[in-house]
């Protein structure tokens, strides 16, 4: 399922108009080491995994849109940072690489 999810992400990356070729493929090697770290995290923590590849998907959805809502926008990287809360210390590289993301996303709107 989370594979789906990650998937479904690059997708939407690929075609998505709104993003520069240099940040496209930025922002696939960040997911192509988030799936990597997710798929780690999966199998001790499941459902948490599942909720970061589902805020990952809903963000990546939100900050591609060709009209963007802001507040949508801001909600969904709000979820995506609140979902890899409390894995900082076992997990740091998977909280670098979702702030990371969350970060990238958000700039792709200015």
């Amino acid at each position: 399922m989370i594979e789906d999810t990650i998937g479904k992400i690059e997708a939407r990356i690929q075609g998505a108009n709104s993003i520069s070729e240099e940040r496209r493929r930025e922002l696939l090697q960040l997911l192509a080491t988030l799936k990597s770290e997710v798929a780690g995290l999966s199998e001790t923590h499941g459902e948490q995994a599942q909720s970061i590849a589902g805020f990952t998907e809903l963000s990546t959805h939100e900050a591609t849109r060709t009209k963007q809502d802001p507040q949508l926008l801001k909600l969904s990287l709000e979820g995506l940072g609140s979902s890899v809360q409390g894995f900082e210390e076992s997990h740091p590289h998977l909280v670098q690489i979702v702030n990371t993301i969350s970060s990238t996303l958000s700039n792709l709107g200015i």
